[in-house]
């Protein structure tokens, strides 16, 4: 039975958090061009809605997603030729390019296997967290390619140069308390315990300003390639962009410190219910 492009991504909204989840199971997840379409429909489906204050990415069964699919997305594809592989490329780097930037906070989920092309949704997100049974790697000089679709800008972001070139160089595996330890995610947890603290996670920022939300993580991906001076006038017009659009959020923050002095900016958000 042919698969259909609406069966390859699944989600759900509960609590304000869209959890939306590659569904290929059977295939570890591995991402094809009709599984990167219909991630794209999603993504447009979520981003607006009042009830979507956080998302977060994850893999039905045993893998999170074990990189581009060497069948559909490679073999097939190229049979096709350059026309067909380069639209394919467009979809699949044109959704990981729009999580990037996306509406509200994205969480990784890594539940299990994390291969190759999988590292461009992953770096995609703002925060992740694995499972400490999940297993990385870079495959692709495994089978004599280098790790290309932003593979191998993501490890040079975000680990070691020496860690980033092991990594590469060798595709041995990795658990997610080493890539914890590298700083491919955030945080590592037993697989049976990882929903939570993500939920967790999730939760306290969903109590935050949804307007400054998406303003810091714009920030944080912007200012990585200024210099100082550059980054503090991004950073003043930024700032000034966000006070405009939600100046009355920022007003009740101050209200709520300074003439109540009912939280500790420090220690905790304001209440955005009031």
């Amino acid at each position: 039975m042919a698969e259909e492009i609406e069966d390859t991504v699944a989600f759900d909204v509960e609590g304000g958090i869209a959890w939306v989840r590659f569904n290929r199971p059977a295939k570890r997840n591995s991402m094809s061009p009709a599984l990167n379409r219909r991630m794209m429909q999603v993504l447009d489906e979520l981003e607006f809605r009042d009830d979507v204050g956080v998302l977060v990415l994850s893999g039905e069964g045993a893998a999170w997603s074990a990189g581009m699919d060497l069948k559909e997305y490679f073999r097939e594809t190229e049979a096709k030729g350059q026309g067909a592989v380069r639209k394919a490329q467009a979809e699949a780097y044109g959704w990981w390019r729009r999580l990037r930037w996306y509406r509200v906070p994205t969480i990784a989920m890594v539940n299990g296997w994390c291969f190759g092309g999988g590292y461009g949704p992953l770096f995609a997100c703002d925060l992740a967290f694995a499972a400490d049974e999940a297993q990385f790697a870079l495959s692709e000089i495994n089978w004599g390619i280098l790790p290309g679709g932003g593979a191998t800008k993501v490890v040079v972001d975000l680990l070691s140069m020496r860690d980033a070139m092991y990594h590469a160089l060798t595709g041995e595996l990795i658990d997610g308390r080493k890539a914890a330890a590298w700083k491919l995610v955030n945080e590592s947890h037993p697989l049976e315990g990882l929903k939570a603290r993500v939920a967790e996670v999730a939760g306290i920022l969903l109590k935050k300003n949804p307007v400054a939300l998406k303003a810091t993580k714009d920030a944080i991906r912007r200012v990585a390639e200024m210099t100082y001076d550059n980054a503090e006038d991004y950073l003043v017009r930024a700032q000034e962009a966000a006070n405009s659009f939600d100046n009355e959020g920022r007003k009740e923050g101050i209200r709520q410190f300074i003439d109540e002095k009912s939280y500790k900016p420090g220690l905790g958000a304001y209440d955005k219910a009031r």
